[in-house]
């Protein structure tokens, strides 16, 4: 059967499947020594555990890593032969918790310095960007796969590609929520486009929302005439929605507007994007105007909104 041929869940498997073996001979997790060290892999992460939750007892350590009692004892035999690992006081060995020693910290801080410098060299050849898609898509597995607690999200002014990227995302939700194909990814080029080619500094922005490298959501402040500037194309991705994302992006047009001068600001939207609606509602906004359309191939309410400054 062709890959492309197969059920979605099985294709997946043959990726991560092929990725952990492209993965595991990149990292060297094959060799018997770890990154040059006198330590194997599963001694160095257990070293690791101990390092980041010391003083720990032995069992705690081999509940997570899925390791055998057995097979851990003896691990921790050889580091405490070492003189990597002391134990602290207990009525046995079981309970004892596990600590480092000085001279642990100094092969743990040799070994983290050598993993990061060549994790580092693998990264260089990405380039900036290449480096930013990287941690967002390592950021997005590990929230897939492992249910990791993602980082926290922040707002920055846009740069070179962000353009392209605002324009591809809002067409495809407004196209899988709505049903707004040609129509609406022409309007929102034409947007981003005018945006780069016109823009008055101190006067338009763009504001990123991000996390991890992960673009969450997007809008505009333009200048309609001196005293009235337009906020434009609002979004929030799914993932990110009810994390507070839109309404601070919403607060950042508000008061960039009001430094800039400007005495209102107004917007376009519509009857049917009621989350917006609700985050202008609490912003002060008001609706001006109302007419009905089919510029996105059927009818749809359109909405212009006021914000007195």
């Amino acid at each position: 059967m062709e890959a492309d041929a197969l059920p979605v869940t099985d294709r997946v498997v043959q990726r991560l499947r092929a990725f952990n073996r492209d993965f595991s001979q990149l990292m060297g997790l094959l060799e018997s020594r770890y990154m040059g060290s006198d330590l194997s892999v599963v001694e160095a992460r257990v070293l690791y555990e101990i390092v980041q939750r010391e003083p720990v007892l032995a069992r705690d350590i081999a509940r997570p890593l899925r390791l055998d009692p057995g097979y851990l004892s003896r691990i921790v035999a050889r580091l405490l032969r070492r003189g990597f690992v002391e134990r602290g006081r207990g009525e046995d060995a079981r309970e004892r918790p596990l600590s480092l020693t000085a001279a642990g910290r100094t092969a743990y801080a040799e070994l983290d310095r050598t993993t990061a410098a060549q994790t580092a060299r693998m990264i260089a050849p990405l380039g900036e960007d290449g480096a930013r898609r990287l941690g967002a898509l390592l950021g997005e597995a590990g929230m897939l796969l492992f249910g990791a607690v993602p980082g926290e999200w922040s707002l920055r002014t846009f740069r070179t590609g962000d353009m392209g990227l605002i324009t591809a995302r809002q067409s495809i939700l407004y196209h899988e929520g709505y049903g707004w194909g040609r129509g609406m990814e022409a309007l929102i080029g034409e947007i981003t486009a005018a945006f780069l080619r016109d823009f008055k500094s101190g006067r338009e922005q763009c504001w990123i929302a991000e996390r991890e490298g992960r673009m969450l959501g997007s809008v505009f402040l333009v200048e309609e005439d001196a005293e009235t500037a337009r906020l434009r194309l609002l979004y929030v991705e799914p993932e990110a929605r009810g994390m507070g994302v839109g309404q601070a992006l919403v607060k950042q047009c508000t008061a960039f507007a009001r430094e800039a001068g400007y005495r209102r600001i107004v917007l376009w939207t519509h009857a049917v994007l009621e989350s917006a609606r609700r985050i202008y509602v609490a912003e002060g906004y008001r609706i001006a105007e109302t007419h009905t359309h089919d510029d996105f191939g059927k009818p749809e309410l359109s909405e212009s909104w006021l914000l007195e400054l």
